[in-house]
């Protein structure tokens, strides 16, 4: 007749581990190639395509790196509080100069017009814009410019 084995008591669970802190995704990076004449012209077409595609108005920002956009200098004219009520209203897309980017919120997509500026307004308005895409920034410049402040490949 065998022998009847009493369980083991099961070994004591190993306390558990802390959740790693999720990842923030990095947001997918496009590249228009444009001169920086042509940079914010390129950036409407690529705005107006998102917004063509679905895209919600309020889920885009676009940042420039030389000459504000027209529509940012328009509604500046009205006073920063103005602007800055569209803004947190993110309900359309909101239009800002790199020197006034750090004060925007993050939204779903970013475009970046480099459109002039210094190598240092450049250097601090990409790794910030990349900062605030949440799935998608797309940057229209000089690719070499870029590709030296965001890393070769982009």
């Amino acid at each position: 007749m065998p022998v009847q084995r009493t369980p083991r008591d099961p070994a004591p669970a190993a306390p558990a581990k802390p959740a790693a802190p999720a990842a923030t995704p990095t947001p997918q990076i496009q590249l228009v190639p444009a001169s920086a004449e042509g940079a914010l012209d390129a950036a409407e077409e690529a705005v107006d395509l998102l917004l063509e595609s679905g895209r919600a108005p309020g889920d885009i920002l676009m940042i420039t790196t030389g000459e504000p956009h027209p529509w940012a200098a328009h509604e500046l004219s009205f006073g920063e509080d103005a602007y800055w009520a569209q803004h947190d209203a993110g309900d359309d897309v909101f239009y800002a100069d790199a020197s006034l980017a750090g004060r925007a919120a993050s939204r779903a997509v970013v475009v970046v017009a480099v459109n002039g500026g210094t190598d240092t307004t450049v250097a601090t308005a990409l790794p910030l814009a990349l900062g605030r895409a949440g799935s998608l920034l797309i940057v229209c410049g000089d690719p070499t410019q870029i590709n030296s402040v965001l890393g070769a490949g982009v």
